[in-house]
């Protein structure tokens, strides 16, 4: 239904309005009484084989929600009823700030791929954690874990990136089951550069440190960075190392592609879309190379979630096979569905399952 839905509607309409049609349609299903609880009954990962222990956290599937499709979070309890095992809102930053002009999402239909200058377009990451705060209550403590990515302000000067980090982790620390450094998105000026060991060491320094100062109790918010799969190797390896000096719990491989090579879509679809991440099935091949480079490096001293390009089950396990704890989907869930979390889960508990025996 929903691909006949997806050839007949969705295709016609510009990527980011069908984006925000659909998760209006989300999140006004959770909100009618009793739908999200029935749905998440219906639809989330409940086989016990899926059941992942990981940053101090419970995790009922180990296929989460990658950060950019609930930017506010807006939509934390619709998506999780979907059946996700975990979701990472954001990327939020410490100022609101529109993003980049529109248009800005594009989809390459041929390679079942997006490409997006989104830009960080959010409404502050105070905004975000008010949210979080009046649903927190709402989730069940078997429910899905919600992480929260966090980027720099546009209107952050280079040598104040520290600072800002440091101001949304302050803002989230109380709400978030985990903070994830975003340093990879290609789409803000100079963010890239971060990922640098030498700048990057003093931004996750002040991430930490703002985290352990905001939450009182002994609760410690797990830190994880995430990074582009556009590194050279070498700076995959720095960036691996300076993660295990830190103490921080982990890593997300990989962000978006900046790389237009080996696509499918007509040259003249790929220029229309412009400059931006590349996300989707192109970015498989390299996304799994520097998952199998961190493991390599680090062994299991660090958690590593895999993302990029996991469209099936198939995607999934080779990511977990390599290495990884937890895997994202954004692109996938896209071109999937509203059933794709649970077909991505069933499918896992199968090979998972298989494998035991």
């Amino acid at each position: 239904m929903y691909r006949l839905l997806y050839r007949v509607v969705l295709r016609r309409v510009p990527a980011e309005a069908a984006h925000l049609a659909a998760f209006a349609l989300i999140r006004g299903v959770a909100r009618v009484p009793g739908a999200a609880w029935l749905l998440g009954r219906w639809l989330g990962p409940r086989d016990p084989v899926l059941r992942v222990r990981a940053l101090g956290l419970e995790f009922p599937g180990p296929l989460g929600l990658a950060a950019g499709f609930d930017k506010d979070a807006r939509g934390t309890r619709g998506l999780a009823a979907l059946g996700f095992g975990f979701v990472e809102v954001g990327t939020v930053t410490a100022r609101a700030q529109p993003g980049n002009p529109k248009p800005r999402m594009f989809r390459l239909a041929a390679d079942r791929a997006l490409v997006n200058r989104m830009g960080f377009n959010n409404a502050g990451a105070a905004a975000a954690a008010a949210r979080l705060g009046h649903s927190r209550g709402r989730r069940s403590r078997r429910g899905p874990v919600v992480g929260v990515n966090i980027g720099k302000s546009r209107a952050a000067p280079d040598e104040e990136a520290a600072a800002d980090y440091a101001a949304s982790a302050r803002a989230v620390a109380a709400v978030a089951g985990y903070v994830a450094v975003n340093v990879s998105s290609p789409n803000t000026p100079g963010l890239r550069d971060l990922q640098a060991a030498d700048r990057l060491r003093p931004v996750l320094v002040a991430v930490r440190a703002a985290l352990d100062a905001a939450v009182s109790g002994g609760r410690r918010v797990p830190l994880l960075v995430k990074i582009a799969p556009d590194l050279a190797d070498a700076d995959v390896d720095a960036i691996a190392d300076l993660a295990l000096e830190l103490g921080l719990d982990g890593i997300i491989a990989t962000n978006t592609t900046v790389s237009r090579d080996g696509l499918a879509s007509p040259a003249a679809e790929v220029a229309a879309a412009g400059a931006g991440g590349l996300s989707g099935p192109p970015l498989r091949a390299r996304s799994l190379a520097v998952l199998r480079r961190l493991r390599a490096r680090a062994g299991d001293r660090l958690v590593l979630i895999a993302a990029g390009g996991i469209e099936t089950p198939d995607d999934a396990w080779e990511r977990l096979r390599a290495g990884a704890t937890l895997v994202q989907g954004y692109t996938g869930f896209v071109y999937g569905g509203p059933l794709w979390p649970r077909r991505m889960h069933a499918g896992l508990a199968r090979r998972m399952k298989a494998d035991l025996s």
